[in-house]
């Protein structure tokens, strides 16, 4: 009878070895990577991975080992900007260290479904665990494995473990000081969500910078993350000629709210001054150019990847370990001195 058309297997490691006419351990060398085999060893035996179609068994190896190089990575809306390029940053530097990631996220913050979804990725043979954001959950909320090295971005979870985030602060403080040097009188606000930390920041931190300038801070406008949410605070600010100068939460706020300037008959910056945060390249090429708060999302990534790499070799676990990443106030044409001054 004729042979099957076809592997009725697949490949092992022994397969490996007999045709590239090695010893099994070298195959296994060469597949963790080893710089203990021979360049011309090390490129038979890759040949004959590829010829036979072999894929290194990694899990049979990591229960060998302890650990299966795998990071868990929670979000809540990885299709937001600024979580995807935090996650792009993690993935990224994880690589080079050579682990893969388990990504999970939220669609809505609620406390329970961040606990759910954490418990569920602390059930997988996780080495460590990464929260770019965690919507509305406290540390109490989280309820972690004792032990597991855990690393965030979430400014609610500074100091109870190590994190990194952008200095949301004083990136906030030098767009109100840039508009209130051009001459500006006082500088209205189009908010992030209610559920994010990182607005209820920025909000808070508007707030304190006029106030320290003797200047009553007017109400802000509740707004999002999303273009629209500063479309349709625009449409609203755009019928007070005292309005001369806003920051939005994000640049896509920013983006949204001159379109809506634009449609109302006010120039930009001629009429209103526009300032964003977050950095984001479309900026650089909106109708006017938008000046900024760049932060540096891919950083705060590759940061966290750090501070797992540091706990994993001993290092604390607990929040006493706070990498600050510098923002950058970026100028551009969407802003300028108030007319009349």
């Amino acid at each position: 009878m004729g042979k099957a058309k076809g592997r009725t297997r697949a490949a092992s490691i022994d397969d490996v070895a007999r045709l590239a006419g090695v010893s099994p351990q070298t195959v296994s060398r060469v597949s963790r990577g080893s710089d203990k085999v021979r360049p011309e060893t090390k490129a038979k035996v890759l040949q004959a991975m590829q010829q036979l179609g072999y894929s290194p068994n990694h899990a049979a190896r990591a229960l060998r080992s302890g650990s299966l190089k795998l990071i868990g990575v929670l979000t809540q809306q990885i299709e937001r900007t600024g979580e995807s390029y935090t996650t792009s940053g993690v993935l990224q530097a994880a690589s080079k260290l050579g682990y893969a990631v388990i990504v999970s996220q939220v669609k809505h913050p609620e406390a329970d479904e961040v606990h759910d979804a954490l418990m569920r990725l602390s059930q997988q043979p996780i080495d460590a665990l990464i929260i770019v954001q965690s919507g509305k959950a406290t540390f109490q909320h989280l309820g972690l494995p004792t032990g597991l090295p855990v690393a965030s971005s979430d400014s609610a979870l500074v100091g109870y473990y190590p994190s990194a985030s952008a200095d949301q602060i004083q990136g906030v403080r030098d767009a109100i000081t840039h508009l209130l040097e051009l001459g500006h009188k006082t500088v209205h606000h189009i908010t992030g969500p209610a559920d994010s930390q990182s607005a209820a920041i920025r909000l808070a931190a508007w707030h304190r910078r006029l106030e320290e300038s003797g200047i009553r801070p007017p109400e802000p406008i509740p707004g999002g993350w999303n273009p629209i949410d500063g479309y349709q605070a625009g449409l609203k600010l755009a019928q007070n000629p005292e309005v001369t100068a806003v920051f939005c939460a994000n640049d896509e706020v920013a983006l949204g709210f001159i379109r809506a300037m634009h449609e109302q008959g006010r120039k930009v910056p001629d009429d209103v001054s526009v300032i964003g945060f977050d950095g984001l390249p479309l900026g650089e090429y909106s109708f006017p150019p938008l000046t900024t708060i760049r932060q540096n999302f891919h950083r705060a990534g590759e940061a966290m990847i750090d501070l797992i790499a540091e706990q994993l070799a001993g290092g604390p676990r607990d929040g006493s370990r706070h990498i600050v990443i510098p923002t950058e106030l970026v100028i551009r044409e969407s802003t300028a001195p108030p007319k009349n001054t």
